[in-house]
Parts: C-alpha cells; structure tokens; sequence
C-alpha cells in the first residue's frame, strides 16, 4: 500500500491540467493515475476526419505531456474505496491518499447499439470519436462520389455532442468544391428537437444545413446497424415506428457512459445508470465525502459535457483543493461554462460558448456576435487552441 497527499484518477485534459495546477501552488505530492502510452487531443479527431489535419497531430507520448513534479502510476484502476480513501489498481496493488480527485473521461459504448460493433468491420462504417477507426473515417468521406452518408450523434450524456456533427460539415464543404455534393443524400441524426438546443446558434447550424442540403432527423436516434446489408434503423427517441436508411458511408457516434468501474462504486447517485460522480454542481466536491472531487465528463455535472469546460473547472477544483489543505472551507464555484466550436466548413467556425441553462455566456462580453459562423474562430480552433494544449492547458496554465 502507498499514501499520497492527493490522487489524481485520469491523465487527460481533465487530470493533468488540475495536477499541473496544484503543483505550480506547492502541492509536492501529486500523482496522476494514468494507464495509456499515449495523449490525444479529441478535438482534432474531428479535422483529422474531415480532412484538414493529419491524425498523428492528434497524439503525443503520455510521458511527454506530464506535468514537471507530478508523479504517474501507469496502471488501470479497478475499484476503489471512498470509505477507506483507498484506490485499488489491476494489479491488486493499494494507494491511499488525503484527497482524490476523479477525471477518468466517458467510454464508448459500442454494444448498446445492436450490430453496431460488428459493423466497424466493414468497409462502410466508422467513427470518429475512436483514434484508430479516424483515418478510416477520412478516407471513407474523402472518397465518395455518390450515395448516402450517414451521421449519427447519440442521445444521453456525450463528450462535446457538438463534434459529432462537425465531420459532416467539413465533408460537404469538400463535396461542394469538388463538384459532387448534389450526388450525395447526407442524412444527419440528432436527438434532440433542434440541430443544437440555443437559439442562437440553431439559426446559424440551420442555415449550413440548408446550403449544403443535408437532411436533418431531430429527435431521432440510431437503433440498429446492419452491416452486411448497409443500412441503419433509426427511430424517434421517444419510441415509436423504425425506419431503415441504406447507406454508403455511415460515420457513428456511439452512445457514452461513466467507465464501468466507477460505476460499481458508491461514488455515483443511486440510480444513475450512467454512472457519474455524485458531486456539487458548484464547488466539484463529492456530496457524501469531503475527499473526493470530481471533473471532467465523469462528473455528474449540469454542464454540457466539453473539453471547453475544463479550463474553469481545474481552476475551482485545485483551489478548493488547497483551500481544505490549509483547512479552510472551499469557495471557489463553478459557473456552468462551455464552449463548442463548431466546424461548419473548411474555413469557418460557429464559435458557441454558453452555461449549463443553455444561455449564451461569451467569453468577451460586449462581442455579442462571436457566435457566428467567423474564419477569426476557425483559426482559433484550428491552429491556436492545439498550441495552447499542448503547452499551456496540460500544464495548468491555462
């Protein structure tokens, strides 16, 4: 068994911003728990797909992006102990500590969509949100000429929901170019009733899906694929008569939950069988004990699941953080922020930045137009915003 002063579960975005943060405050015993080789960067998936950036600008050596000072356990975790304040690893081996902090992201569940795991393996079928099936996915977009493409974004809670449209745009803006857009029927399945869920923004995504002449399905989701035969089942989310697509290219975003063992913890709600981390809205702290925090799209948080919310959220957690280190009371509280770019062509980005009641909240106040579609916030998510990850936010900078 070893003891550290804090425990830090997850070593993406989420977990090595907070640890770099508290670091860079004092904290000399930091450890993340990490298992993966390798960091990815998600938000470039979607441009790796969509054919304006290569993949492997997506991914770095996990030992590369650790913070300097901060200890990593390369091990899986297993189950863990709030009662005992003890994480238990794959290994069987124990590590205690004086405040956890759980970021482990969301998994994607495939096998929630019957067939769907099977269909990966044909020719026709990818998805973006998974680092080795995005080449695939690029090159299934960049090479048809004719048919019917199929998008998909899942109901539930999903990692920046947003993205999963973000391929589409970025592929009839190419088709457009090179002459066969008209060729192609691009169905897009979303399930909630509009295309985004803020008025403002709606009208902007609206207006895109009607200049590339895509067919949305609002309040629809994806209920089976049949690979062999090509077609997908899809139906309302609030039940109801399936219909059957065939298509030539379908690009899937899987449903999503908390990792499976967390949620054989005592950490999440009882009855949550998503399994997020039962913490305050606000201070990020868990509700039943006072040493557990939780961020990060594990966390059972009112916000719209994004990497974007982050860069508040790791600053809340690490001064609350400290702040019961030194034996205070915690204030600092999170707002409910996010951001979405969404990429809706080659050159161009509807930049959406809003809070966990779906209200517009920029970033810069009086620029109340940073929410239309802009070339300034294309190079923004496309050249600046990767710089930044890789040498500001990983580190607690940012």
């Amino acid at each position: 068994m070893t003891h550290h002063r804090i425990v830090i579960i997850g070593g993406g975005n989420a977990g090595l911003s907070v640890a770099g943060r508290l670091h860079r405050h004092g904290v000399d015993d930091v450890v993340v728990i990490e298992p993966r080789e390798q960091h990815r960067f998600q938000p470039l998936f979607s441009h790796a797909a969509g054919g304006v950036a290569r993949a492997s600008m997506a991914v770095r050596p996990q030992a590369s992006v650790m913070p300097k000072g901060v200890g990593w356990i390369q091990e899986a975790v297993a189950d863990l102990d709030p009662e005992d304040a003890t994480v238990i690893l794959a290994s069987g081996r124990r590590i205690t500590y004086d405040q956890l902090i759980v970021c482990p992201g969301m998994q994607l569940d495939w096998d929630r969509v019957p067939g769907l795991t099977a269909a990966l393996g044909t020719p026709e079928v990818a998805s973006h949100y998974e680092f080795e099936l995005v080449p695939k996915a690029s090159r299934l977009l960049r090479d048809l000429r004719r048919g019917t493409a199929v998008f998909t974004q899942p109901p539930g809670p999903a990692k920046c929901a947003g993205a999963s449209q973000k391929p589409m745009y970025l592929a009839c803006d190419y088709w457009r170019a090179t002459g066969v857009l008209s060729d192609i029927r691009v169905v897009m399945i979303v399930p909630d009733p509009t295309v985004f869920g803020i008025p403002e923004i709606d009208r902007q995504l609206e207006r895109k899906i009607a200049e590339y002449g895509i067919e949305l399905r609002s309040g629809t989701e994806l209920r089976s694929v049949d690979g062999e035969h090509r077609t997908a089942e899809i139906g309302p989310v609030a039940g109801g008569a399936s219909e059957r697509l065939q298509y030539d290219v379908l690009n899937v975003v899987p449903p999503q939950s908390a990792p499976d063992w967390l949620k054989s913890t005592s950490l999440p709600a009882a009855g949550d069988s998503g399994g997020f981390v039962e913490v305050d809205p606000e201070t990020l702290r868990h509700v039943r004990y006072d040493d557990v925090w939780a961020l990060g799209d594990a966390a059972a948080t009112r916000n719209s699941k994004s990497g974007g919310a982050l860069r508040k959220q790791t600053k809340v957690v690490a001064e609350n953080v400290l702040a019961v280190l030194e034996g205070k009371e915690p204030t600092a509280r999170y707002d409910g922020y996010t951001v979405c770019p969404s990429t809706v062509s080659r050159s161009t980005v509807v930049f959406a930045e809003f809070d966990d009641q779906y209200r517009l909240k920029p970033t810069i106040p009086f620029w109340k137009s940073l929410s239309r579609e802009r070339r300034l916030s294309w190079l923004f998510d496309r050249h600046i915003l990767p710089w930044v990850y890789w040498h500001m936010i990983l580190k607690g900078r940012a």
